[in-house]
């Protein structure tokens, strides 16, 4: 077992998906899998009905945060929410919305005071949140909305998907492959770079870390004769974080930067549009990949995957990549503390 200060906080996220029973496999393999000590902000009741729908007998006890490390090796701690759940695995219901956020905002208010040390989310759902009227486009959009709140500036997420043998970022992340070209700038993939470098250093202990940036087109654009993008936008902002002291390469044909020689070369593939990034990412790790936002002024993880709310309720759900996220996200607190004593 860890011992690591602060516990973590894991918000349950939709309770009509996987959540719930993911975070209770989870805890009953916390010796097996050497789990830092963390705490669930659940509904005990809802926690309760899943664990006898399931037919598991895992020990539950209300808790507050600071009592969470003491308790775990016992039973799962769990620190109530003020809103109570509709208990409907596989159905999502937009009466849970308070709930779901709730968790979000109560792991975010615990990390900045000192209570948690990182937030790891379970999966949500946008349509039950959007029909209950949350504005967000999604769970890192609300999780920078809440930090810039707090941190007194504006703050930009960056995604990183990270895996046992790769870890890529995508710089434009949930539109259309049609408006990518449009939202690519040489100045959105040098700020993208600075951060993911920054948080490389400060939270992976990677003292120079180095970027592999793909081309936006096949084979880089070939100078221009696929696509003019990687010569003016990509090859640029290369220039400027290579002049910064950054440790970036490219811009590199994407169909030749993940196979395992070239990998060997970078800590880090940033890549220009969704898929690009996250193919290879699931493709190598589909089970324990782990979504890492980089650029908060706390550390944040969550699983690579969804609610599965076909699954929910089932008993099938594998908690692989929440017990990935887990580990991450102690080793990044652990990480940052070292450094900032160093």
């Amino acid at each position: 077992m860890h011992s690591q200060g602060a516990p973590l906080a894991l918000s349950i996220g939709d309770p009509s998906g996987i959540g719930p029973e993911i975070a209770m496999a989870a805890w009953q393999r916390r010796h097996e899998a050497s789990l830092p000590p963390f705490y669930m902000l659940a509904d005990p009741a809802l926690v309760t009905a899943r664990a006898r729908l399931l037919g598991e007998d895992i020990p539950l006890a209300e808790v507050n945060p600071a009592q969470a490390v003491a308790s775990f090796s016992d039973v799962l701690p769990i620190v109530p929410l003020e809103n109570r759940f509709i208990d409907t695995p596989g159905r999502p219901d937009k009466a849970n919305a308070a709930g779901i956020v709730e968790a979000i905002d109560r792991a975010v208010a615990d990390c900045f005071s000192g209570a948690a040390a990182a937030v790891v989310t379970c999966p949500i759902a946008k349509k039950p949140l959007y029909d209950a009227g949350f504005s967000f486009p999604g769970h890192t959009e609300y999780l920078a909305h809440l930090a810039s709140g707090r941190a007194g500036r504006a703050v930009m997420p960056v995604m990183m998907l990270a895996g046992p043998e790769l870890r890529t970022v995508p710089v434009t992340i949930h539109i259309a492959l049609a408006e990518v070209p449009k939202a690519l700038t040489t100045e959105l993939v040098v700020e993208t770079a600075r951060i993911t470098a920054a948080d490389l250093r400060d939270r992976f202990g990677l003292a120079d870390p180095r970027l592999a940036i793909s081309g936006l087109n096949p084979h880089a654009g070939e100078d221009g004769a696929m696509g003019t993008e990687d010569r003016d936008i990509v090859a640029p902002a290369i220039s400027t974080l290579r002049a910064e002291g950054i440790n970036a390469f490219g811009p590199l044909p994407a169909d030749t930067m993940f196979h395992a020689s070239a990998r060997a070369r970078y800590d880090v593939a940033l890549c220009m549009y969704h898929d690009q990034a996250l193919i290879p990412a699931k493709a190598l790790a589909f089970d324990d990949a782990v979504n890492v936002t980089l650029g908060l002024p706390f550390i944040r993880t969550s699983p690579d995957h969804g609610t599965a709310f076909d699954i929910a309720g089932k008993g099938i759900a594998r908690p692989d990549s929440l017990i990935a996220a887990l580990k991450l996200a102690g080793r990044m607190a652990l990480t940052g503390r070292t450094a900032e004593t160093a």
